[in-house]
């Protein structure tokens, strides 16, 4: 009995043979290279698998998953392009140079946006202090080119243009539909017509800009050009009341004030004063939408808007600093504050039949001595005579014109008149802008704008 109970154990002992043996290894043997095929594939790809699991707080953020996938159409084919989902790394690096960027903003924002070069080039106080490449319209749907400013900002924009499309980062520069916002950027012109910026830097600049920014945009590079001249506006402080005369005033007998200025301003505080310019320009809540007025969100082109007379000119005057703009075409200055027109007047020019160019001169800071630091941009323009007929009926071909004035030169061929020289400066304050140009108030200056000078 033992030995075959031992014949028995030793019988169970040896190894399995069969058909069925064969195909349990055989399971095994693929299931352990499949195991290995995706331990290989996560190495690979640090973003295969989302090891970052969302938190409850991360899922009920109303922009959860947009910072990982964006997605656009492409101009040219239609079809849906995913970007490339940043790595945590990355996000990290792009969040720890926010400040950064922040830190370096401190004086007067400039945007220059190159077309040929598909660069956007960010200057305070005229210093360049952050690039980016850029994707502008495509052909067919071109980048308008001239001289805008920032009217609307949106965090959490989407076209109502093109199908609901995420245009996060928003910031438009006119109603008609032209913006910079965050969006695919395959290093050439690929929009219809917006300026697309790289997500993490969309991000950044939308954090350091304000309402009324100034942005360039060019086939060409243009640069702030340091400028002094005695014919640009210089800031005049309000006459000072002594406190005694107005307390021994009576109501009827108030000193007169400023017709610019409302009298139900608060009186500690005046229309060119820096404190009070600096309202229309404080940064947002992440997640506001920042427009000028009510009025202003309009997505079809609008007419220029009627200009106050200087009788109805008492209104309060709307915070932000004073542009003014000067057009050979209508021959006249027009003077708009916080997006809003304030006053226009006549004025006349030397050689008034010589083009004067497009430049725009803009105040940084104020001086000790109580005049401004000012810069000036001179936007390039391809001037030609028009083709025509002569006299006998004869076709004429369009010819290069003469060359447009320097900024120099075409300070010196305004001539203002001296009472809005006056009310002009008493408005100065750092922010200030000049635009002479031969163009007129085209149709994307509006409600809501800041002047646009279209180039082309």
């Amino acid at each position: 009995m033992t030995e075959n109970k031992g014949a028995s154990v030793q019988m169970e002992a040896r190894p399995a043979k069969g058909q069925s043996v064969l195909s349990r290894n055989k399971q095994l043997l693929l299931s352990m290279t499949a195991s290995l095929a995706l331990l290989a594939g996560l190495a690979s790809s640090a973003e295969a698998f989302p090891f970052d699991w969302p938190s409850r707080t991360d899922l009920r953020r109303p922009d959860f998953g947009r910072q990982h996938i964006s997605t656009a159409r492409d101009a040219a084919s239609g079809r849906i392009m995913v970007a490339a989902r940043e790595k945590a790394a990355d996000k990290a690096k792009a969040v720890a140079k926010e400040p950064e960027l922040a830190s370096k903003a401190k004086g007067v924002l400039t945007i220059a946006i190159s077309i040929d070069k598909q660069q956007l080039t960010l200057y305070s106080d005229g210093v360049p202090i952050a690039h980016s490449q850029v994707s502008t319209g495509m052909g067919g749907h071109p980048t308008p080119t001239g001289v805008f400013s920032i009217i609307q900002k949106d965090r959490y924009h989407h076209s109502n243009i093109y199908g609901n499309a995420p245009m996060y980062f928003m910031q438009r520069i006119t109603w008609s539909g032209v913006a910079m916002h965050e969006g695919v950027v395959p290093n050439h012109p690929a929009s219809h017509g917006c300026i697309r910026l790289p997500g993490a830097f969309a991000r950044q600049l939308w954090g350091t800009t304000k309402l009324g920014v100034r942005v360039f945009v060019t086939h060409g590079e243009v640069t702030p050009a340091e400028i002094a001249d005695g014919r640009l506006f210089t800031r005049k402080p309000e006459p000072v009341v002594p406190a005694a005369n107005v307390a021994d005033s009576k109501p009827s007998e108030a000193p007169p004030t400023d017709t610019l200025a409302s009298q139900q301003s608060p009186p500690a505080v005046k229309p060119g004063d820096p404190a009070l310019d600096a309202m229309a320009y404080a940064r947002l809540n992440p997640r506001e939408t920042q427009t000028p007025s009510a009025e202003g969100v309009r997505s079809a082109n609008l007419a220029p808007a009627p200009v106050a007379s200087p009788a109805a000119a008492t209104k309060p005057l709307k915070p932000g600093p004073v542009s003014v703009f000067i057009s050979r075409r209508e021959g006249k200055l027009f003077v708009r504050k916080g997006f809003d027109p304030v006053f226009d007047t006549p004025v006349t020019f030397d050689q008034p039949d010589r083009p004067l160019g497009t430049h725009v001169f803009t105040a940084l800071a104020l001086k000790e001595d109580n005049t401004l630091r000012w810069n000036v941009v001179t936007v390039p323009t391809g001037w030609t005579k028009p083709a025509g007929k002569d006299k006998k009926g004869k076709k004429i071909e369009a010819a290069p014109a003469a060359p447009p004035s320097t900024a120099t030169e075409a300070l010196s061929r305004v001539i203002i008149p001296a009472d809005a020289v006056d009310r002009i400066s008493e408005l100065m304050s750092a922010g200030a802008s000049l635009i002479i140009s031969d163009q007129g108030l085209g149709p994307e200056t509006g409600k809501g704008t800041d002047f646009i000078v279209l180039a082309r």
